[in-house]
């Protein structure tokens, strides 16, 4: 691939993060509105502060690319988000509306991490090193997030399970031992 070409793919790709960027940036509060657990609904509201920060920092790129970060409108991150939603509508306030939350933002977490993922590795490519600076820094806060999500996962789900299982310590202990397993992979 010509360098000129790869240049035109990164800006184009770095249009659609900032453009599902910044529908996260909307679709974050609604999120945080209709989380039932505490722990949920401030988890969003933080996610909120630093998908504006992912947004500022997209910006710089595109400033110093001098190109405009508009033009592009990101149909995978519309999709994820109307999944997100369709959670919120089909699930009373319970710990299984927050269960399904929880799917559909690791959903937007993997989703993300792949675009910057990519983006960052065209940067390098490129010789953009500023770039690939504040990129590895929105990947790595974005792997963070889907860390957390898991772990509130690990809490919800088995809440979520409620009435139909009496066995929830061991559900949690069966959860642990997964997580330990992946870790001894790795």
């Amino acid at each position: 691939m010509e360098q000129n070409s790869l240049k035109e793919l990164y800006i184009d790709e770095l249009k659609d993060l900032y453009n599902a960027e910044n529908q996260l940036v909307k679709a974050l509060p609604k999120m945080a509105k209709a989380a039932e657990s505490d722990e949920l609904r401030k988890g969003f509201e933080g996610h909120l502060e630093q998908t504006r920060g992912h947004v500022s920092r997209l910006e710089k790129i595109f400033q110093s690319l001098d190109e405009s970060p508009k033009g592009k409108k990101c149909k995978g991150m519309e999709g994820l988000i109307a999944e997100g939603s369709e959670m919120i509508e089909e699930h009373d306030e319970s710990e299984m509306r927050d269960a399904g939350l929880i799917s559909a933002a690791q959903r937007v977490e993997h989703y993300e991490i792949a675009g910057y993922g990519c983006v960052r590795t065209y940067a390098s490519l490129l010789g953009y090193d500023d770039a690939v600076q504040l990129l590895e820094q929105t990947l790595e806060e974005e792997k963070e997030t889907d860390q957390k999500l898991t772990g509130l996962a690990e809490k919800i789900n088995v809440e979520a399970m409620g009435g139909q299982d009496d066995s929830g310590e061991e559900l949690k202990s069966r959860l642990g031992a997964r997580g330990k397993t992946k870790a001894a992979r790795a």
